[in-house]
């Protein structure tokens, strides 16, 4: 039985998104990064592996889940990469603080309906503070009845599909586990709606 701490997993979202991280490698060196949702980390790992300067997060009402996500930077190498308590849709001093990004990164952060307007309400603030980032973002499809069309237009963000075979993650052996549920993931890419200069 999975822990309610869902973060203490690798899901297969996370897999995908690596996958996507890894294609684009080339273009990860000196890019400013931060993972949503971090977990076990694996995508901002992979990522900060590439060259990229990462700041992991998860909700800060996750110890359990924080300390994890610091073990898998220490044992990937990474032992001084930061990892922040950020908890979606609260404008705390984490968030606040954080210096400017290129790149947010989420996988799987579209798991519980709740939360979809908190997760959106920090992306929104982010991208608002850094225009020209993007949200990289992979979700496994739970239900046809979820859905974030409605908050992005209320956000206005823009979503622009990404298909997995575009970077080889249509693969089963990338998105298969073994842990419950369907495993049907997409990906997209989220941006504000009207950037400036474009």
């Amino acid at each position: 039985v999975a822990d309610t701490q869902y973060g203490l997993y690798v899901w297969p979202c996370a897999v995908v998104l690596a996958q996507f991280l890894w294609a684009h490698r080339d273009a990860l060196p000196g890019k400013r990064v931060l993972e949503v949702g971090a977990g076990a980390g694996l995508p901002g790992v992979l990522a900060a592996r590439c060259g990229a300067e990462v700041i992991l997060s998860d909700g800060e009402e996750l110890p359990r889940c924080l300390r994890h996500c610091r073990r898998s930077c220490r044992l990937n190498g990474l032992p001084h990469l930061p990892v922040l308590g950020l908890t979606w849709g609260r404008l705390a001093p984490p968030l606040l603080t954080l210096p400017p990004l290129d790149i947010i990164l989420g996988s799987d952060v579209f798991f519980d309906p709740k939360d979809f307007e908190d997760i959106l309400t920090t992306v929104y603030y982010l991208l608002e503070k850094n225009p020209h980032a993007e949200f990289w973002t992979t979700y496994q499809v739970r239900s046809a009845d979820w859905s974030i069309e409605a908050l992005l237009c209320k956000w206005k963000l823009r979503a622009t599909h990404v298909p997995l075979h575009s970077f080889k993650a249509d693969k089963e052996h990338l998105a298969g586990s073994s842990l419950p549920g369907r495993h049907t993931i997409e990906m997209m890419i989220i941006s504000l709606a009207t950037r400036e200069g474009t």
